[in-house]
């Protein structure tokens, strides 16, 4: 499995951006795509995820009602559409895949497969 993150930039406080991440595998039934994000100094952190056929989402707390994270099964591609960004979304956001729902925490640790990461910086 391999995924390709894409869709940083810099923006102004209240910008929308949309990351994208692009997912080669024989098949993506059964997956389960999350975002992260590290911040300088920081750990990496969950901000969503969803089972490939849409039937849990989750968010963190801290995005829930800017972000979303919409997807298109027929180019095997989720997105992280970020409204209203504000100067701590900065990060280096990831885009990784698991197998199966997890009920526990989503951390980085249950998930087995990442992208190479994406830099988004929000300018105050």
């Amino acid at each position: 499995v391999q995924l390709q993150a894409s869709g940083g930039g810099l923006v102004q406080a209240g910008d929308s951006l949309r990351l994208s991440c692009a997912i080669s595998a024989s098949t993506l039934s059964n997956s389960v795509m999350g975002w992260f994000r590290q911040a300088p100094g920081k750990e990496r952190e969950f901000i969503a995820a969803t089972r490939w056929n849409g039937a849990r989402i989750s968010y963190a707390d801290s995005v829930k009602g800017r972000f979303t994270i919409p997807r298109d099964n027929a180019k095997n591609t989720v997105y992280l559409q970020m409204n209203s960004l504000k100067p701590e979304d900065t990060a280096v956001y990831y885009c990784a895949l698991r197998w199966g729902w997890y009920a526990g925490t989503l951390t980085p640790g249950v998930f087995g497969s990442w992208g190479q990461g994406t830099l988004v910086t929000v300018s105050s």
